[in-house]
């Protein structure tokens, strides 16, 4: 039902007809608000602070990328009312039932334990900012670091309902909060800042730097793509998918472009600190009045919160679509819970261990977004490839038969990483095309995406059309 308030019992079992609600629109607040969080200001500092990339051309690639994967999260939170399931559980038409295992762990430990981490502890640090800033006794960061976490386990135990409710609800405070921070940031940067040859890793030149940029912009709006009909997938079979496509694009694409961009006039203003011993989120209100110094750090916090909530359902989601057998009736909530513990204790490992600065111990961040996004546009290119071949049709009990398996997918995937090597350009390895060619940044993720689609067309001509695809209209 539409009770915000109960605690959503199953799993990944398909939606009914009589329990689906909501309108399209909701999707905007969905993927608006957990993008109003630090995270995404810090996907625009890395290009300028580490690739000594120029404020405009910075600002015109974070742009570019973020539009293309904003794209792929409306074509993917479409399939959610046609299908009524989880998008890890639409990819077994792709994968096959077992073979979907590989995805949909790698999306446990993306989201569980990677992203999880991540936005904790830049909210465990914003709260600290918070309480100095309002002269409450500051924590310690590991006891900061469980506050932030535990908000966020109660968000994701709830459920859909609960989650679709706090997006909306804190949208109007987080937009207003980072919006007057922008301006703010804007006022103080210098937006005539130009390519900054001594940067670390600047060996790229201003393309390599433009390049690497679009890549940090997609990676970082491409990491909800596997998870975007999740929270769709409860709206009437019916709903216009257009106004899906559009609603869950553009919350992406407003939100993670305005502050991107802000992030990269962040890294230009005079003052702000970027060693790998420097807390990011302090940099955040170095330009800001005293007012937003206080206001500011709570809405981090509470940005960390929205995306968190999606991040944990989403992981358990995911878990669950593995196929592994739990009976218990909270078992998604459950879930969640288990991986906002894992999150935690991965995020007190990142700060013991001194990579929160860009470029800190080993790169963590900016080697999170580069792994991470490996797989998914591999994964992306065989289940976008499988839907068009089907032509959009699919019957769903064939995404819960066991028996289920395409090996052509598993193939394909596989193919689609393996291509994305040759033009990796990360701290932890650097490709054959990316060493003689560093102006072109990282071009894996266009190789992997169009190498695992391509491999699949082919292999799988005349197979998925025939294999549980609903007959043409």
């Amino acid at each position: 039902g539409e009770r915000g308030a109960a605690v959503e019992p199953g799993g990944v079992e398909y939606i009914a007809e009589s329990e689906r609600h909501g309108r399209p629109l909701g999707l905007f607040w969905m993927w608006a608000s957990p993008n109003l969080e630090f995270a995404t200001v810090y996907v625009g500092v890395l290009p300028v602070v580490l690739f000594g990339g120029g404020f405009w051309p910075t600002a015109i690639a974070l742009v570019l990328g973020t539009a293309l994967g904003s794209v792929f999260q409306g074509l993917l939170s479409a399939m959610g009312p046609r299908l009524g399931v989880a998008q890890l559980v639409e990819s077994r038409a792709g994968f096959g039932f077992f073979g979907n295992l590989l995805p949909a762990g790698l999306q446990v430990l993306t989201a569980g334990a990677g992203w999880v981490a991540v936005n904790s502890v830049s909210g465990a640090f914003a709260l600290q900012t918070f309480c100095a800033a309002v002269r409450l006794p500051v924590p310690a960061f590991v006891p900061a670091l469980g506050i932030v976490v535990l908000v966020e386990i109660l968000v994701a135990f709830a459920g859909y309902n609960f989650i679709h409710a706090i997006e909306r609800w804190v949208f109007p405070f987080l937009a207003v909060v980072f919006l007057a921070c922008t301006v703010i940031i804007f006022l103080h940067a210098r937006p005539g800042t130009g390519f900054d040859a001594a940067a670390s890793a600047a060996g790229g030149g201003p393309v390599g730097a433009f390049m690497i940029a679009v890549f940090f912009a997609f990676a970082y709006a491409a990491s909800w793509n596997p998870y975007a009909s999740d929270y769709s997938r409860y709206l009437a079979r019916g709903t216009s998918q257009l106004r899906v496509a559009l609603s869950s694009g553009l919350g992406l694409l407003v939100t993670c472009g305005v502050l991107e961009v802000a992030g990269a006039a962040l890294a230009t203003v005079a003052g702000t600190r970027w060693g790998l011993t420097d807390i990011p989120t302090d940099q955040f209100v170095k330009p800001l009045p005293e007012v937003l110094v206080i206001v500011a750090p709570l809405a981090i916090c509470v940005g960390a919160v929205s995306a968190n909530a999606i991040n944990l359902y989403s992981s358990a989601m995911s878990f669950l679509s593995m196929g592994i057998r739990v009976t218990a009736r909270l078992r998604r909530a459950l879930a969640a819970a288990g991986f906002g513990i894992v999150g935690f204790l991965v995020g007190v490992l990142v700060v013991k261990t001194d990579q929160v600065g860009p470029g800190g111990t080993g790169g963590a961040y900016e080697n999170f977004l580069f792994f991470s996004t490996y797989w998914i546009v591999a994964f992306l290119g065989v289940v976008l490839a499988d839907w068009a071949m089907r032509g959009g049709r699919l019957r769903t009990a064939l995404l819960f038969d066991r028996r289920h398996s395409n090996w052509r997918g598993v193939a394909a995937f596989l193919l689609g990483i393996a291509s994305c090597v040759p033009f990796m350009n990360q701290s932890l390895y650097v490709g054959i095309v990316a060493s003689h060619y560093p102006q072109t940044g990282d071009l894996s993720f266009a190789a992997g995406f169009i190498v695992s689609a391509a491999a699949y067309w082919l292999l799988s001509r005349g197979h998925a059309a025939g294999d549980g695809s609903l007959p043409s209209p």
